[in-house]
């Protein structure tokens, strides 16, 4: 009897020690996941904080379940578990929420980056579901300054300038209005169709029929200069007019 209380309280002190060691590497996974998370929703991203805790605690989740059937039933009538095969399911499938943020318009791809967080932080996850505390701390540091010290360093050297476009013929124009820009070294980030209304009355020739909205990125004034004369010079082109 004495032996079978002893084994009960030995079975039970290790339940709350792998339930408390459980709950700091949730806890870990979800702070962490929150510092990325925080960076995206600041940024107004469609994943923000706490699309991204999810899937640090998930992944979290699913390696300290590995992890306890690997202890359960490993030696058992032969039985040897593999504790990496549910973490390969979460590297793959992730895949499928970060496809999700990827959006397209016009000639434009946006959301590439947040799905790219999105599977760094899964991998986080992984990895403090697993106890490797240091490669997770380091990784967090590395994305965090990416997203947010990089992003700042590029826009120093590079900058965007909206543009209002008139034109007579929407179809004729659009993909000789994306040359213009790639062939003056910039790079058309958006370009949307857009009616003339009050603001731009005073801007644009009384002859255009339809208006379009072009985001571009240039690297000075030159470029600028370049674009609005090679756009001017576009058949079916009636008026130009940029906000910076």
């Amino acid at each position: 009897m004495k032996e079978y209380i002893l084994q009960l309280w030995v079975e039970q002190r290790a339940m709350l020690l792998l339930a408390g060691h459980t709950c700091l590497r949730l806890a870990l996974a979800a702070f962490l996941g929150g510092v990325i998370g925080r960076e995206r929703a600041h940024s107004h991203h469609p994943a923000g904080m706490r699309t991204h805790i999810l899937v640090a605690v998930g992944s979290a989740l699913v390696m300290c379940t590995s992890d306890f059937i690997v202890q359960i039933y490993h030696g058992r009538a032969g039985m040897i578990p593999d504790p990496a095969r549910l973490g390969a399911q979460v590297i793959s499938g992730i895949g499928f929420l970060g496809a999700g943020t990827i959006l397209r318009e016009g000639f434009s791809v946006k959301g590439l980056t947040t799905a790219a967080s999105l599977w760094a932080v899964s991998c986080i996850g992984l990895a403090v579901g697993i106890g490797f505390w240091p490669g997770a701390l380091i990784a967090t540091g590395v994305i965090y300054l990416t997203l947010g010290v990089l992003k700042k360093v590029s826009k120093r050297y590079q900058s965007y300038a909206t543009l209002f476009i008139g034109v007579s013929n929407t179809e004729a124009v659009v993909d000789k209005i994306a040359a213009t820009v790639r062939n003056c070294g910039g790079k058309l980030q958006s370009i949307e169709l857009i009616f003339p209304d009050d603001s731009l009355a005073e801007r644009i020739s009384k002859h255009t029929q339809t208006v379009l909205k072009a985001t571009v990125f240039i690297h000075g004034d030159a470029e600028l200069r370049l674009m609005r004369e090679g756009i001017l010079n576009i058949a079916q082109v009636n008026d130009f007019y940029c906000e910076t």
